[in-house]
């Protein structure tokens, strides 16, 4: 069901894989620490719980990992129910502390044609008040995270850049995940460039990818872009999604090109970043580039089909699509 044609793969969406091995990490819990943001989605009649870094650690630990969320929340009603209901999924809220000095973080969502989704980031938020202590930073090392998960959006300050490069000091044996998630205002090109560059894996969509071509010289063309990526930064993988259209995966050397699954979109919010939590379980557990895409695309779309960023979900329900 995968045709090669030298180093590249065009996956269709029908590829069938063996149920156990999307299985298999249950029996090898992996701890991964997740740095960033917790925030409310804010839509013209309702909100609910999200954020990239959180949505991210929920669709880890559903995966059988261990998420180590590291982030803050505001002394105020939204931070006590978001306390509440990040436990409640399941995730330690060990390194998730509380502060007086910003509200609970807050996007506003506004919800255009097609997958065209736009985000009004309010700032200070209680995320960007993050300090950590250098008991905190030993009790994370002790936890020996195997992974880092990084974003744009809370590194975009100067004191989330900082608690990021304490993480990074802290955890040299962490394998380096940057998940752009690149919101209008809340980057700079020197910023990208930099965190880029300190990254092992990345991840990021077409439309980020064009503007990342822009900022850095990198070739524009998507296999191109992810070799030259790989000669210039030394990544290990790269990933692009594409929408309605799937993704692409530059993994082990092998460029693949995977259909998306058809589905009945509900809405687009947290299907990111539960395919990014999907791509990272393949790497951990040494899939092809093949298996990889096959699998985080079934999670992405899975979650695209239900409303929310986190909504409930199961391995099985993904192989099934």
């Amino acid at each position: 069901n995968a045709f090669r044609s030298d180093t590249c793969f065009a996956v269709p969406p029908t590829l069938t894989i063996d149920a156990n091995l999307y299985l298999q990490v249950g029996a090898i819990p992996l701890p991964i620490a997740v740095l960033g943001e917790v925030l409310w989605d804010v839509f013209e009649n309702s909100r609910k719980l999200g954020g990239a870094a959180l949505n991210f650690a929920a669709h880890a630990q559903r995966l059988g990992h261990e998420a180590l969320l590291i982030s803050a929340v505001g002394g105020d009603s939204f931070g006590d129910q978001a306390a509440e209901a990040i436990s409640a999924l399941g995730l330690t809220t060990r390194f998730l502390q509380k502060t007086t000095r910003f509200p609970t973080g807050v996007a506003r969502v506004q919800l255009g044609p097609g997958e065209q989704t736009r985000f009004v980031i309010e700032r200070p938020a209680a995320y960007d008040a993050l300090c950590i202590s250098d008991l905190e930073v030993e009790q994370l090392a002790s936890q020996n995270p195997r992974w880092l998960y990084y974003g744009t959006l809370f590194s975009a300050t100067t004191s989330g850049e900082a608690v990021l490069d304490r993480l990074l000091n802290a955890l040299p044996a962490a394998t380096r995940f940057y998940d752009l998630n690149l919101r209008q205002g809340c980057y700079t090109a020197h910023l990208v460039k930099r965190l880029l560059g300190l990254a092992n894996i990345v991840k990021l969509n077409e439309e980020e990818l064009q503007l990342v071509s822009e900022m850095t010289g990198l070739p524009s063309r998507i296999e191109a872009f992810c070799r030259e990526g790989v000669s210039r930064y030394g990544w290990q993988c790269a990933c692009i999604t594409l929408g309605a259209r799937g993704c692409a995966i530059l993994a082990h050397g092998d460029y693949v090109e995977a259909q998306a699954h058809t589905v009945d979109v509900a809405d687009t919010i947290g299907a990111g970043d539960a395919f990014a939590a999907a791509f990272i379980h393949g790497l951990v557990c040494r899939w092809s580039a093949v298996e990889i895409a096959a699998f985080a695309n079934r999670v992405g779309a899975l979650v695209a089909s239900r409303h929310g960023a986190i909504p409930a979900w199961t391995v099985e329900e993904a192989i099934a699509l």
